[in-house]
C-alpha cells in the first residue's frame, strides 16, 4: 500500500471506531435519538460604535421532550458595555423553538447587575447563517429587558443585529416534532 492509501484506510478505521463508540454510548443511555433541538455558541454583536455586546447560549430540548418546547433546559447570558458602563444578565431557559436555521429561546433572568432585571422573562432569536449569524431580542423596541412585563414564553423579535466577524458562531439544531 502506498502512503495515500494507508492514510485513507487509517482515516476510515478511526471514523468507524468513533461511530461505534457513539453507538455504544447511546445504547448505554437507552436513548438512540439526537436531542430534539438546541441553540449553542457565543458571539459579539457588530456595532459601528465602541459597544461591546456578547450573547452566549447553552439551550437544549431532550429527545424525550420533542413534543414540548416548554421542557427546554439550559441558560443564556448577555452583556452590553460602552466605555466600561453597562450590565450583564443570565437567564434560565423556559422555552426553545427551532425551525431550520432559526431559534427562539426565552427564559427568566436569574442573575444580573441591571437593577430590576431579576425575575423578568426575555426572549432572543438567532438566525444561524454560518459565520454571518444574526440575532434579535425581546427588548429591541423598549430598550431594556427590565421593560418586558408580561412577555409570554418563546417570544422575541426578528434577528436584526449582525454578529461581529471573527468573534464566534451560533449553532441551531432544528426541531423536528412529529405532527
Amino acid at each position: 500500500m502506498n502512503r495515500r492509501t494507508k492514510t485513507a484506510v487509517l482515516g476510515a478505521a478511526l471514523l468507524l471506531t468513533a461511530a461505534l463508540a457513539g453507538s455504544t454510548a447511546a445504547s448505554a443511555s437507552g436513548d438512540h435519538r439526537r436531542e430534539a433541538a438546541a441553540l449553542t455558541g457565543t458571539a459579539k454583536l457588530s456595532r459601528s460604535t465602541a459597544e461591546d455586546i456578547t450573547f452566549s447560549f447553552d439551550a437544549h430540548l431532550a429527545a424525550k421532550d420533542v413534543d414540548n418546547a416548554l421542557k427546554a433546559t439550559g441558560t443564556f447570558r448577555w452583556s452590553h458595555y460602552l466605555h466600561g458602563d453597562g450590565a450583564w444578565a443570565k437567564a434560565k431557559v423556559d422555552c426553545l423553538l427551532t425551525g431550520g436555521e432559526v431559534a427562539v429561546v426565552s427564559g427568566v433572568i436569574t442573575e444580573s447587575d441591571l437593577p430590576g432585571a431579576k425575575g423578568k422573562r426575555v426572549g432572543v432569536t438567532v438566525h444561524d447563517l454560518g459565520r454571518h449569524d444574526r440575532l434579535g431580542y425581546s427588548w429591541a423596541s423598549t430598550g431594556s429587558p427590565v421593560e418586558t412585563n408580561g412577555l409570554p414564553r418563546c417570544v422575541s423579535s426578528a434577528p436584526f443585529e449582525k454578529v461581529k466577524k471573527g468573534t464566534g458562531d451560533y449553532r441551531v439544531l432544528p426541531w423536528q416534532p412529529e405532527f
